[in-house]
């Protein structure tokens, strides 16, 4: 079991999955409508992988018999001033995320919570990752920010990304 202030903090946590989850889909509707489908595809996929991070919080707050609290989701934008002012917002979202699990685990070292801790070594990991991977994108896109073909071209690759869900743990 969880302590209250834990269950407090990671129902907050899966809040903010779910939030990245709905921003992220407010920026694929953003690529939609600047005919973008490929960014549009890597915005969904970036979407899906957050709501399976929400998941996985529900999930561990399930099994640790704590009590799941959802909260109210917060709108994101719906506007950005250009693809390179999009990928920016992304990444230093990501760089958000981060502080807010690095804060987490820096909690469950203080409340001693070994079994909450090692549950948030995944989203650290899973923070390098998506930090990198957004990262490469933002340089694309700055490469091609002058360029219809350049941006077309990183659109073309984007529309190849598929959403690989994670394997379920046993």
């Amino acid at each position: 079991m969880v302590s209250k202030k834990m269950q407090d903090a990671l129902n907050g946590q899966m809040n903010a999955e779910l939030y990245s989850a709905y921003l992220y889909l407010a920026m694929a509707a953003y690529y939609e409508d600047s005919d973008l489908p490929g960014f549009a595809n890597w915005m969904r996929v970036q979407a899906q992988e957050e709501m399976t991070h929400a998941m996985k919080f529900y999930d561990y707050l399930v099994q640790r018999g704590a009590r799941v609290v959802l909260d109210t989701i917060e709108k994101p934008p719906f506007e950005w001033e250009s693809p390179l002012n999009v990928s920016e917002h992304v990444l230093a979202h990501e760089k958000k995320v981060t502080g807010l699990i690095n804060d987490l685990v820096n909690f469950a070292l203080e409340e001693k919570d070994h079994a909450t801790n090692n549950f948030l070594q995944y989203f650290v990991a899973e923070q390098v990752e998506e930090e990198e991977s957004v990262g490469s994108v933002l340089q694309k896109v700055r490469l091609a920010v002058d360029s219809s073909s350049g941006l077309l071209m990183v659109d073309s690759e984007l529309a190849q990304r598929v959403f690989n869900p994670p394997v379920a743990e046993k």
